[in-house]
């Protein structure tokens, strides 16, 4: 059986994204369930010198499940999407689509707030307490709606999760008064390189033909 701290790892850059899965130990839930599933079907797929580093639950698209799987090796990493059946997926568009939304995903988890929301939280609560200006309570009641968005690993990167990270972000934005261009958006605009690059590593390490 495959070790359940493998089953949710992240792709996430530090403003680019990584080819290594950072692992993360899991929650008790049903998504947990179907990570530990996902990772034994994973492990079927395991070539000699290969261990299994992680698994990751994409939703590209409304209802359709998607599960990106990396494989250690010692000249580096390998790839494989599979189903909700643990069946490889051969279609270049879904695995790229999935695995882009992953790391969507996790740049907008990195970027929202300024990338330490923990430490704004703290900072507007110093402010209020110091000086009171107004709209201090609305730009703390922001911060924690967006804090609230950002979900507990393990979770599934959709499309729907990067939509409310980004409403939410902006939000906050606005409370602080920032005027123009969105920091959030430029962050999210230049990491949309490092993600489609490992969009393309990943087509290249997969496991199995793409068509």
């Amino acid at each position: 059986m495959a070790d359940s701290r493998l089953t949710h790892p992240r792709m996430a850059p530090d403003s680019a994204v990584s080819d290594t899965p950072r692992v993360r130990e899991l929650g008790t839930n049903h998504l947990e369930d179907e990570l530990t599933a996902a990772a034994e079907a994973a492990a079927r797929f395991l070539e000699p010198d290969e261990e299994l580093a992680g698994v990751l639950a994409a939703e590209p698209s409304p209802g359709v499940r998607v599960y990106v799987c990396a494989y250690s090796r010692p000249d580096g990493m390998a790839w494989l999407a599979i189903d909700a059946a643990g069946a490889p997926i051969a279609d270049r568009a879904l695995v790229r689509d999935a695995v882009s939304i992953v790391g969507l995903c996790e740049l907008a988890e990195e970027n929202a707030g300024g990338g330490d929301l923990a430490t704004l939280r703290v900072r507007l609560a110093e402010v209020r307490e110091a000086e009171q200006p107004e709209g201090i309570e609305e730009a703390e009641q922001a911060a924690a709606e967006l804090e609230s968005e950002i979900a507990e690993e393990p979770r599934v990167a959709s499309v729907t999760y990067l939509d409310a990270i980004g409403s939410a972000a902006a939000r906050l934005e606005r409370t602080l008064g920032e005027l123009g261009s969105s920091p959030f958006a430029q962050a999210m605009q230049a990491g949309t390189v490092a993600v489609e690059e490992l969009a393309r590593n990943v087509e290249r390490a997969y496991k199995r033909p793409l068509g």
